[in-house]
């Protein structure tokens, strides 16, 4: 990897301030993409009277596609915008997105049915809010990436503090955003997290300063040239509005498998989704350039590291399959079959909606980070930090075991029928150990192990994987669907089923990640020693 050479920057803390406008930007455009998550599966049902399956999958496809697309917004970067643009680009469209959510329309009803209309600027909203993430997204988290120097050990604890700006965000949203939509309208929900986007768009335009420049176009005469009389920038600006048009299509478009079900051993009727018809395509895409980098352009060095990276993100996906059943199973299991369990806050009583307790996640990532992100350079200086690969076994470990908690919670109900709540707070504590571990270490792995050139493209590679993980994720979610009316018990079952289910995924794949890492930590010394 090429050695970098960063201009004398001003300090706080012991970090560069440009770590802290990416934090503060990223907090709040984090407020809110999961303010609309935690929302979005309630509204759903609730308002628009989808299906179980029908809302797992379009959570899942939306999400999907919002991580999918950073692939194109980094190889965008890259190549002509630099990162400065297109976060700017990237979080005004997503601003509009969120408002567009505000507009609900009438409830539907069974005799009526949803409001065509209204469902129709949900679904143009949504496609705003995912091209918006993909030019965002993956530039944000490499800005802070090269605030750093190649092997700066404050690198690591860097992504820790950044990531705890990231659910800083989303512990307020879940909060503030799931306490209004649920109990003063779906609307006024949505409108309070676009108004939170806002704010982080600004945080960026004002204080870009703080950047040092490591945020610009590498070749800004790219951006002036013109095609069919039109300035390169403006063409990139006039696809991506294109393009949202496109994915409003992609989000309602499903595929009937027909005679391949049956060989797949699907039930009849069972469909894939044009987000993962995207998904699939792009991925071919690009394993095809990325053998083709790897062996052509790469030295040896580069292609260790490369084929390392590579294998992280994929396995990552798994991960995200898993997590991303809070806002699904987790989710509806709150809502469902839980006591959600009554606080004595001096004043009042206090019940969280299960909206609200999906900051529950959030929380614990905001505790855990300052102590996470001393532990690493602590143990580094002891030789006992676990490589990357390793921390990845340790991460899938824990995002099984959270689901067996929950599967002794379904199975072991209290007096009143219902799910202990206290087992569902020790799931999210389990499963955000597994995050700590995982996911800011993937995210400077990529800054790391990536071949320079191509950092933004491979960060949004790393968002793919989280695509995946987030279809998966629907695709598992559908494993616990039931018809409305379900009775308690019979619920608790089904929930007890699925999670043991996921728990053995998560378990299965840490101990395949473990086997694993030995040969890839070879690999890693290997590119070291030369």
């Amino acid at each position: 990897m090429t050695t970098t050479t960063l201009p004398v920057q001003r300090q706080l803390l012991g970090h560069p301030i440009g770590l802290y406008v990416c934090f503060f930007t990223e907090m709040w455009e984090r407020f809110a993409f999961y303010g609309l998550k935690a929302l979005l599966f309630l509204y759903l049902t609730k308002h628009h009277l989808f299906s179980d399956d029908d809302g797992y999958i379009l959570l899942g496809t939306y999400a999907g596609l919002a991580y999918a697309l950073p692939v194109v917004g980094g190889l965008l970067a890259d190549k002509y915008l630099g990162m400065r643009k297109a976060v700017t680009f990237g979080g005004a469209l997503m601003a509009v997105g969120m408002l567009g959510m505000a507009y609900r329309g009438h409830a539907a009803t069974p005799e009526m049915g949803f409001d065509q209309l209204a469902v129709q600027i949900m679904y143009l909203s949504l496609a705003l809010v995912a091209v918006g993430v993909g030019f965002l997204k993956p530039n944000i988290s490499t800005i802070v990436g090269r605030l750093y120097e190649d092997n700066d050990p404050r690198r690591d604890s860097a992504f820790t503090l950044f990531y705890m700006g990231i659910n800083m965000g989303a512990f307020i949203s879940s909060l503030f955003v799931g306490w209004v939509g649920i109990e003063y309208g779906w609307e006024y929900g949505f409108g309070s997290a676009g108004i939170g986007l806002i704010l982080g768009w600004l945080v960026f335009v004002t204080q870009t300063k703080h950047l040092q420049g490591q945020a610009e176009p590498g070749r800004p005469e790219l951006l002036e040239e013109k095609r069919f009389g039109i300035r390169r920038e403006t063409l990139i600006y006039i696809g991506a509005l294109l393009g949202v048009i496109v994915v409003q299509q992609i989000l309602q478009t499903r595929f009937d498998f027909g005679a391949l079900a049956a060989v797949l051993g699907l039930a009849e009727g069972t469909e894939i989704t044009a987000t993962e018809v995207v998904a699939i395509l792009m991925t071919i895409a690009l394993l095809i350039w990325w053998f083709k980098f790897i062996f052509v352009e790469c030295s040896k060095v580069e292609r260790a590291n490369m084929i390392v990276l590579m294998v992280l993100i994929g396995i990552s996906a798994v991960f995200w399959g898993l997590y991303e059943q809070t806002y699904g199973t987790w989710l509806a299991f709150s809502d469902r079959v839980m006591n959600s369990y009554t606080f004595n806050l001096l004043v009042s009583d206090f019940t969280p909606n299960a909206s609200q307790l999906t900051s529950v996640g959030a929380l614990f990532i905001f505790a855990l980070a300052i102590p996470f992100a001393w532990l690493w350079p602590v143990l580094d200086k002891k030789g006992w930090n676990p490589s990357a690969p390793a921390k990845f076994g340790f991460g899938l470990l824990f995002a099984g075991l959270a689901h067996f908690v929950l599967q002794y919670a379904a199975l072991n109900p209290e007096a009143n029928g219902l799910a202990g709540f206290w087992w569902f707070i020790l799931a999210y504590l389990v499963l955000e150990i597994g995050e700590m571990v995982l996911s800011p270490i993937g995210l400077s792995a990529v800054t790391t192990l990536s071949v320079s050139r191509v950092v933004s493209l491979m960060m949004g590679v790393w968002f793919l994987a989280s695509a995946f993980g987030e279809m998966l994720a629907g695709r598992f979610g559908t494993l616990a669907s039931m018809p409305a009316g379900t009775d308690t018990g019979t619920a608790l079952a089904i929930y007890a089923d699925v999670f043991a289910i996921l728990g053995w995924v998560g378990v299965g794949c840490g101990v395949f990640m473990f086997a694993l890492t030995p040969l890839l930590n070879k690999q890693i010394r290997q590119a070291q020693n030369d």
